[in-house]
């Protein structure tokens, strides 16, 4: 047997870490450990702070072992099947809404859903719009859907890559706003094989080309779904919002800009038609 101050001191993880993965097995707040941490704990749940001990010693994120992350203010279920969200994309979902304040009844699209938190975050902050979200991962979707319920979101998943999710829609949909995250990490690229990267889904991650692949199918397909005076808004590399700006400029986008995440880093490029 052993208590939680001993657990958490002789695990080897940071003291925040250690925390939130013993209060996790014990199924209990932070309260309740601090005011109970030097009495012995059952054996079972001694097994299961000390596997996710280890896993996340060998580098295993913390939202897959707490199965959660936080993210604009809700928390989203997420697994090995879905890249874990991240607070820069906030700027994303900002940028959208900013984007349909004073329009009735919009509609969205979201491509490349993953955990669905872009989606559902546009859905719970507009609970007046129509908001589309496709993902080529069935698992992905999976997971999209199970939040977008427990959270009462109203948004309709769409299988499939881009916008052949959307062949088949009847009344073909009109988008006020779309809005992606797609995979923009070039094979090549060394921190693949680094940090959390190296348990995310290479699906989400990559295009296994030079990263700009799926953004240039975004750009390319867009004004087909999009209505006059729509925006398209997309993550991108640190280094690669120039050249999104040029994949913009090519299709005939207006007012096109890149915007900065609170890093500094051109996070964001768009523009309107």
């Amino acid at each position: 047997m052993a208590t939680a101050r001993e657990l958490i001191t002789g695990c080897g993880l940071p003291l925040l870490e250690a925390r939130m993965l013993l209060e996790r097995a014990l199924g209990v707040g932070r309260a309740w450990l601090i005011a109970h941490d030097d009495e012995a704990l059952p054996g079972d749940q001694i097994t299961v702070f000390l596997d996710w001990a280890r896993r996340r010693c060998d580098g295993e994120p913390m939202a897959y072992l707490l199965g959660e992350r936080e993210f604009m203010g809700h928390d989203f279920q997420v697994s090995p099947a879905v890249l874990i969200p991240r607070p820069e994309t906030e700027l994303l979902v900002e940028t959208a809404l900013a984007h349909l304040r004073g329009k009735s009844s919009p509609r969205v699209l979201d491509l490349g859903t993953g955990s669905g938190a872009i989606a559902v975050s546009i859905a719970l902050a507009r609970p007046d719009a129509a908001v589309d979200a496709t993902d080529l991962s069935p698992d992905a979707l999976a997971v999209a859907a199970a939040n977008a319920t427990r959270l009462g979101a109203a948004v309709t998943f769409r299988p499939g890559d881009w916008y052949e999710a959307l062949n088949g829609a009847a009344p073909a949909p009109t988008y006020d706003v779309i809005v992606s995250n797609p995979p923009y990490i070039a094979a090549a690229d060394p921190h693949l094989t680094q940090g959390d990267l190296r348990h995310e889904p290479p699906l989400a991650l990559t295009d296994r080309a030079d990263g700009l692949e799926a953004l240039r199918a975004i750009v390319r397909g867009a004004p087909a779904w999009l209505k006059s005076g729509g925006a398209l808004w997309m993550e991108h590399g640190w280094d690669q919002a120039g050249q999104v700006r040029d994949l913009l400029d090519a299709a005939g986008f207006i007012r096109v800009e890149s915007r900065r995440d609170l890093a500094g880093i051109e996070r964001i490029s768009g523009g309107y038609l």
